[in-house]
């Protein structure tokens, strides 16, 4: 029988409560911070946190084996993403800023440990991720995405810590923050609604939520690709792990795009020639990729080697 994690059961639903209460305070609340409306970043990571926590909370439920283990890691990342959150609304509830802030002794102590809690989250998900390794997750297209969708989630959360480094601009005038969000310009300029992504210069929030989601992502994608399966039997085992495996190396191939736009100082508003024939050649490609794989004749899946 299969066992959802209760911990991260109920931290979702925790923060999907506050993102309600949140979003409230977002409309009355008319102050500012760094250019954003003042409970913009509480409402994002409510809603983010609230989407991890169900995801990991089933990722742990599929686990054939370890499964002690990986109850054990889905508690410690609860209590992380709780401890995390309670820094962030604390921090929106007296209008200062809880990121990359270590102008005083308690500023940066408490930014220590949202790093050590969102650290040790990676962590825990790493070792769910390893156990999905271990566990039988159905067939190959299952198998793969949801593997890949760690994989991947794994390299988007970990890109978080190219924020955390000081810019040359605050080493040279130090004022209490060390670390941004933006490449190329400091933080609290003209951004996208709710988002805040810069529309100015390059934005590493940009890969990072990218990649993390890829948790979901891809899981969905074969979801729908076996309900498809259903009312279109041409979608077999042999061609769900093809477009799978499409879906899962674009997916990269947009993360690595992202990324070097980020670190390019570009803006995502306003991409470079060279960035929208990267994208195009990426969306192309896998369209081709797609379309070829479906209307080429199927193997038997037991002749599809296993994936890594």
């Amino acid at each position: 029988m299969t066992t959802w994690h209760r911990p991260l059961l109920i931290s979702a639903a925790v923060m999907a409560a506050l993102a309600v209460v949140v979003a409230v305070l977002l409309v009355v609340d008319p102050r500012e911070l760094t250019g954003m409306p003042l409970w913009a970043k509480p409402l994002k990571f409510a809603i983010s946190t609230a989407i991890y926590c169900f995801t990991l909370a089933w990722l742990i439920s599929l686990l054939t084996t370890a499964k002690r283990i990986g109850w054990i890691a889905g508690t410690v990342a609860a209590a992380g993403i709780v401890l995390e959150m309670v820094i962030i609304v604390g921090f929106a509830a007296v209008a200062d800023t809880s990121h990359f802030n270590v102008s005083t002794p308690l500023h940066t102590t408490l930014w220590a440990v949202m790093a050590a809690g969102i650290t040790t989250v990676w962590v825990m998900t790493l070792v769910v991720g390893i156990a999905l390794f271990r566990s039988r997750l159905g067939d190959r297209a299952r198998s793969v995405a949801i593997r890949a969708g760690v994989v991947i989630g794994l390299v988007g959360m970990a890109l978080a810590f190219l924020m955390t480094g000081p810019t040359a601009q605050q080493l040279d005038d130090f004022q209490g923050i060390a670390g941004a969000h933006t490449v190329g310009l400091a933080d609290g300029g003209p951004g996208l609604p709710i988002l805040g992504w810069s529309t100015e210069s390059g934005d590493l929030r940009i890969p990072h939520f990218i990649g993390m989601h890829a948790l979901q992502a891809l899981p969905l994608v074969v979801i729908a690709l076996e309900l498809l399966a259903r009312r279109w039997p041409r979608l077999d085992a042999v061609r769900r792990l093809r477009l799978v495996w499409i879906a899962t190396g674009a997916y990269a191939a947009v993360l690595a795009l992202v990324t070097v736009q980020a670190l390019a100082g570009e803006s995502i508003a306003h991409p470079s020639g060279l960035t929208v024939l990267a994208g195009s050649i990426i969306a192309v490609v896998a369209a081709g990729a797609a379309v070829g794989s479906i209307a080429a004749p199927a193997r038997s899946e037991s002749a599809v080697p296993t994936p890594r």
